[in-house]
């Protein structure tokens, strides 16, 4: 197994539609297993393959939930009912949302409550189960991330402004930037 590089907000494959996966193979597996590995050693709670620069429909995640869903997985070629959301402001204190390809920073987003999940493990069998309350916000957050979508690309107009402002006082927005997980600082101070 491998630790990845973690991609920053600039880089091309985040803005961009994943490609669907079509071949749940060794190779699927490894990428998987290097994607527990990644994710394992940022601390994160997901990840998916594009923030490692691969441009496939994947994410693993790591939450304890309340749904009966196992507390790690993988989710292969996925796809997402949403609840509705709220059109309330969200809760600084209680909607704040971090990622690994903006590291280091929180901002608050609101999130549907439930969320249907279905799509295939890394062997292909396929999965269909529903989340609720923080791991829908994962399962969103991440699947977001295959449609070429990062968080702060969904906040409202007062937490939109300061996440530029976050962006262009750190130099992101622009291609080649990665941080790596176990040898770099960690920028959530795990």
């Amino acid at each position: 197994m491998t630790i990845h590089p973690v991609t920053i907000l600039g880089e091309p494959v985040l803005h961009r539609r994943a490609e669907e996966v079509t071949a749940f193979d060794a190779e699927l597996k490894s990428l998987v297993a290097d994607m527990f590995e990644t994710m394992d050693a940022a601390h994160g709670v997901g990840l998916a393959a594009p923030q490692i620069g691969v441009g496939l429909r994947i994410f693993t995640y790591q939450m304890e939930n309340d749904d009966g869903v196992p507390d790690r997985g993988v989710l292969v070629n996925p796809s997402l009912t949403l609840g509705k959301v709220s059109g309330k402001d969200p809760d600084p204190e209680e909607e704040e949302e971090g990622c690994l390809s903006v590291p280091g920073e929180g901002f608050p987003l609101k999130r549907a409550e439930w969320v249907r999940v279905r799509g295939f493990d890394a062997d292909g069998n396929a999965l269909d189960f529903e989340a609720t309350g923080w791991f829908a916000r994962c399962m969103q957050h991440e699947y977001d991330h295959l449609d070429g979508k990062l968080y702060v690309d969904r906040l409202n107009n007062r937490y939109g402004r300061k996440a530029q402002k976050t962006v262009k006082r750190n130099g992101w927005g622009v291609s080649g930037l990665t941080w790596l997980p176990g040898v770099d600082p960690d920028p959530f101070g795990h």
